[in-house]
């Protein structure tokens, strides 16, 4: 047999013990999330249904997608935990305290946020969407 051979072979067989091994880390983590089922937890199923965890028994899981709307599922078909969004915070607007004189008046309008044109050619036509169908009147 060819020396390069082996090699070629050895490489072949750490490569695929590596790959198996990062397969079952997966399913351990994936079945202890599974195993950890909580009520009160946000989940999303295989699916793409997004539920509430309202009860675990065994290998089932009652979901509630809406309030009051339940159904019953297996722990295998839960895909992940949905975190809850963050609140990005929000940026101060430095100008904020300009626009006050105007908020004050009931229907004012900030100025300098309407632009109007000065004429109409920048417009387009109207459409007429009730007139008769000319494809069909010249058939």
């Amino acid at each position: 047999m060819d020396f390069s051979f082996l090699i070629i072979l050895a490489i072949g067989a750490v490569a695929l013990f590596l790959m198996s091994s990062r397969q079952r880390k997966a399913q351990r983590e994936q079945l202890s999330f599974r195993d950890n089922l909580q009520p009160g937890q946000r989940v999303m199923t295989g699916s793409g249904m997004y539920g509430t965890v309202v009860e675990v028994d065994g290998d089932e899981v009652t979901l509630e997608s809406t309030p009051g709307n339940e159904s019953v599922w297996i722990k295998a078909a839960i895909a992940r935990l949905v975190e809850p969004p963050v609140d990005e915070e929000t940026e101060v607007d430095e100008d904020a305290e300009d626009d006050v004189e105007w908020r004050d008046e009931p229907g004012a309008i900030p100025p300098g946020r309407i632009d109007v044109p000065d004429d109409l050619s920048s417009l387009q036509p109207p459409r007429d969407d009730e007139g008769p169908d000319t494809k069909k009147s010249q058939q």
